[in-house]
């Protein structure tokens, strides 16, 4: 081939976690060799190759709704409490992870009742901004604590599933089937899906083919974007390749059966990311997908993947980690798409395979667990909040699980038919008849009236910097009457733009995006009207390029916004 503690919840819950992780990966292989789906399949001795894109299919994509969904697979399991913290269940929740927990000096309370890891403060400003929702105790009943099977569940929506049995069709692709009848012989103009990584998802899977062009990972996306190949096909690649000429023909083919190459290639000559992204992969494929969006690529559904959330030892560091670069990468996307005034057409959500138990192991890790949060992001959201009832941490089942209070299943359907306008009843169909039980997530494309919900939305907190405990909760009649914004007369000098309808003291004050003091931009009284107000005259110490927040006080009430430093 060419170059402790003290509960009984302990350990690994089944003998075969390490060998479901190799079936995992042998089911992955064949398509972990390259690109996979989209466009082509073996039938026979004969491939079929993907003609060119059809004007009806094409129009049936463009009437459908100019909305856009990622789906974040958090793959590994996520521990929904690091994730979401259940503030007035917090001594529960601290006896059970006396080595693990949370302190509340480092909990970011955004309402009374809940608050998320201060290392996620970067969704903060989402949260003022009405981006940022999170859905309580996302599970199914008699849930799977396997990697592979409750991967499979929350693809297939197939409650039936064990082991290898179970539908081998996918929630999205059964959608794009009823969308695309045609889709090997007259595709759509642009791909139906893009997919990131993790191959062994069942997510777009039709019973035909697979409705998204999926990479490895995001350096094969990145070339492809970059060169409008699949591979590149230097001779020099091939040399003392035994099948080299084999190879080379082979990858010829491959990029000749992927025409979306092109299509991609040029939406990302088109687009541009106006916003400076983290260097890990998680924040690159976020890139690419603002480029690719900025770009007007056409594609509807995207979905990436961040992997590592197996957390069963030493997970404070690694969980810490992990939901920095989440939090980080989200809030730049969102204010990239904002320069061209797309945020509010793309709905971002996690999903993961299952939550973790309340307590800890003996290896300062979780083990598999059930219910966990959703979290939502985007413009479209029209409001931040928690939604549904959070599950008790006083009543675990006999393994120390969080039971669920809110089916997946609905919230799919709600994306579906809400976001994505899909017909209810072929909603109910690509569910596997699952009653249709919307929840309100703050968009509505139905006309369904939505049941009644648990929607704890409280006053918006951001972070306490040290000495200003205890000031009073927010007005929003005073938040919505001063308008302040972000604004960039050259690429390199952000202002705020500060509009004010009394005169008032009114103090700004900056700070990076983990919550450390930069600077006091503004501390002195104004007068109703309006000003400009340049950020680096106002801050003499030299300001790094990269994200700030400025949080401005006025009468005791507080609010925050991002800016870019260039």
């Amino acid at each position: 081939m060419c170059h402790t503690h003290h509960s009984p919840h302990k350990g690994l819950e089944h003998d075969g976690h390490d060998n479901e992780h190799q079936i995992w990966s042998r089911r992955s292989f064949l398509q972990a060799l390259g690109i996979a789906g989209s466009g082509s399949m073996l039938l026979g001795a004969n491939m079929l190759t993907a003609s060119s894109p059809s004007p009806l299919t094409a129009g049936i994509a463009a009437a459908e709704t100019d909305n856009i969904l990622i789906l974040i697979r958090l793959s590994g399991g996520n521990d929904g409490l690091s994730t979401v913290i259940p503030i007035e269940q917090y001594d529960s929740y601290a006896n059970a992870r006396p080595n693990i927990y949370i302190p509340e000096s480092k909990v970011l309370k955004l309402t009374d009742e809940f608050g998320v890891p201060s290392y996620m403060g970067a969704l903060e400003p989402m949260w003022g901004n009405g981006q940022f929702k999170a859905v309580h105790g996302v599970g199914y009943e008699n849930q799977s604590l396997s990697h592979f099977t409750g991967s499979d569940i929350y693809a297939n929506t197939d409650l039936t599933t064990t082991g290898f049995s179970g539908l081998n069709t996918g929630w999205m692709g059964r959608h794009f089937e009823n969308i695309y009848p045609d889709y090997l012989i007259n595709p759509p103009a642009a791909p139906a899906a893009i997919q990131i990584g993790q191959f062994g998802n069942l997510v777009f899977q039709g019973e035909e083919t697979n409705y998204a062009f999926v990479t490895s990972n995001v350096d094969q996306l990145e070339e492809i974007a970059e060169s409008g190949v699949v591979y590149g096909l230097d001779d020099a690649l091939f040399n003392g390749c035994m099948y080299g000429d084999q190879l080379k023909f082979l990858r010829g083919v491959a990029n000749t059966t992927y025409e979306y190459s092109g299509l991609i290639h040029e939406a990302y000559e088109r687009g541009q990311n106006q916003v400076e992204y983290q260097q890990n992969g998680f924040a690159r494929q976020m890139a690419l997908l603002a480029r690719l969006i900025k770009g007007n690529l056409g594609t509807k559904v995207y979905m990436v993947s961040m992997g590592g959330f197996d957390t069963h030892g030493n997970q404070p560091l690694a969980h810490e980690r992990l939901m920095t670069n989440l939090s980080v990468a989200v809030n730049n996307f969102y204010e990239d798409l904002g320069y061209t005034q797309q945020d509010d057409k793309v709905l971002s959500m996690t999903f993961s395979e299952f939550g973790r138990r309340i307590f800890e192991n003996g290896s300062n890790g979780t083990d598999h667990g059930k219910a966990a949060p959703t979290l939502f992001f985007g413009s479209g959201l029209n409001g931040s909040a928690f939604v549904g009832d959070h599950p008790t941490l006083e009543n675990p089942d006999g393994r120390g699980n969080l039971e669920y209070t809110m089916d997946f299943r609905d919230l799919y359907a709600t994306v579906l038919a809400e976001w994505l306008c899909v017909d209810i009843p072929l909603v109910e169909q690509h569910l596997l008849d699952h009653p249709y039980n919307p929840v309100n997530l703050g968009f509505n494309c139905s006309g369904t009236d939505f049941p009644d919900i648990v929607y704890s939305d409280g006053p918006v907190t951001p972070p306490t910097p040290p000495g200003e405990e205890g000031t009073d909760p927010v007005n929003p009649d005073l938040l919505n009457a001063i308008v302040h914004k972000p604004f960039y007369p050259t690429d390199s000098t952000p202002h705020i733009y500060l509009e004010m309808p009394f005169s008032a003291q009114v103090d700004i004050q900056l700070y990076n995006i983990l919550g450390q003091h930069v600077g006091t931009v503004f501390n002195e009284m104004m007068l109703e009207g309006s000003t400009e107000i340049n950020i680096r005259e106002r801050v003499p110490k030299h300001l790094s390029t990269g994200k700030y927040i400025y949080r401005i006080s006025v009468q005791n009430q507080k609010m925050s916004k991002s800016v870019m430093v260039a």
